[in-house]
């Protein structure tokens, strides 16, 4: 595949405004300067007091040394009093040799074993993978996304075998809105149709049924909007999609043949995306854009990075080449309790289990190359 022109540029400058799934950044951002997605919740926070659980800790500064293994959280709070869900979790690894990144999603709804907390006073218990997160946050009567990012941390960490991660990000919806705008679009291969359930073709929010308030007690409405839709037609080459779409895109997991798995791999191919249009020469010759795209991920993005500073990780990652970059689909389907009562989602067949012991022993490459089924098709 055809690499990049534009490496040597600073990685913090070129990639601040990678973002994904649901999405992340996945270079050099600092819990400082995108603290005001946090304080919202939690007022004054620590440097790297996100990844006290599960990575390495501010006190004892981190080699930035692959390989590397990252996660990324996306969520979306309707207000500060409410407690987050996970809506996407993105485990980003970086192999020793630091040249690429491969990225792996997991299931909102997987159905895991959620450790006891004894900070939010969280019984050990099984449920949704997205909760532990809410659940975690809720100290003392007040919501804490630390304790909370934590909690689901190490729920991940049970689930992957993955014994600590190096660096961790969490972004809201609103703030990666600001990041997309920031970077005025991107192009992506759309590799299904997909209907809208929430735009209109215009990009307006569609009117809700009238049995379906979004206030009140309204009764649970599956889908509560009505009227026209906007829809995007799968192409063979890259569209270039404005920043509402893009995002309206990687949100949909409803329609025709559509499930949630499909919405992963989506965001997933975003973040690729978004990653090659933060490294084009549009981008990091045009100091007005970069500095809108700066801004954004500044007040938005919250990164945690072992104890080290942006400035460390862009040179350490100053060799990563974007357009190698491997998303990654692990199978998976429903589960089922008495009564065919849905409790949420299953890793399916051995894949996933080898996976994620080919990711311990860094060596995804050649488990990829004997298992190319895992690789999606815009790798």
């Amino acid at each position: 595949m055809a690499k990049s022109g534009f490496r040597s540029a600073p990685l913090w400058a070129r990639i601040s405004a990678i973002a994904g799934c649901t999405l992340m950044v996945l270079s050099g951002g600092s819990l400082i300067t995108g603290q005001a997605l946090l304080s919202k919740y939690t007022g004054e926070i620590t440097n790297d007091s996100l990844l006290e659980a599960g990575a390495a800790k501010a006190s004892t500064k981190k080699e930035i040394k692959g390989p590397l293994t990252l996660l990324l959280v996306g969520i979306d709070p309707r207000k500060p009093t409410t407690p987050p869900l996970s809506d996407s979790i993105v485990v980003a690894h970086i192999p020793a040799d630091m040249s690429t990144a491969y990225l792996f999603s997991i299931p909102r709804d997987l159905y895991v074993d959620i450790p006891a907390d004894e900070k939010a006073g969280v019984r050990a218990h099984q449920g949704k993978i997205n909760s532990a997160m809410a659940l975690g946050s809720q100290v003392d009567g007040k919501i804490d996304v630390v304790n909370g990012f934590q909690l689901l941390s190490k729920t991940v960490r049970n689930v992957t075998g993955i014994k600590e991660f190096d660096g961790a990000a969490i972004i809201n919806f609103g703030g990666f809105k600001k990041i997309v705008e920031a970077l005025g679009g991107v192009s992506m291969v759309i590799d299904m149709d997909v209907v809208s359930e929430h735009l209109t073709p215009e990009g307006k929010q569609r009117p809700r049924l009238a049995r379906c308030p979004a206030r009140g007690n309204p009764p649970k409405c599956d889908h509560p909007y009505t009227g026209p839709q906007k829809s995007y037609k799968k192409s063979k080459k890259a569209v270039r999609l404005e920043p509402w779409e893009a995002l309206d895109y990687v949100r949909q997991r409803y329609g025709k043949n559509m499930t949630d798995y499909d919405r992963q791999r989506h965001q997933q191919q975003f973040i690729k995306a978004m990653a090659k249009e933060a490294m084009s020469k549009d981008v990091i010759t045009d100091v007005g854009k970069l500095t809108k795209i700066l801004n954004a991920a500044g007040e938005s993005l919250t990164f945690a990075g072992g104890g080290n500073s942006p400035i460390d990780w862009a040179i350490a990652l100053k060799g990563l080449n974007v357009d190698d970059m491997t998303t990654v689909k692990l199978p998976g389907g429903g589960l089922y309790g008495p009564g065919d009562r849905y409790l949420g989602e299953q890793f399916t067949g051995e894949e996933a289990g080898e996976f994620f012991t080919a990711v311990a022993e860094d060596r995804v490459a050649p488990y990829l190359l004997a298992n190319p089924r895992l690789v999606n098709a815009d790798s």
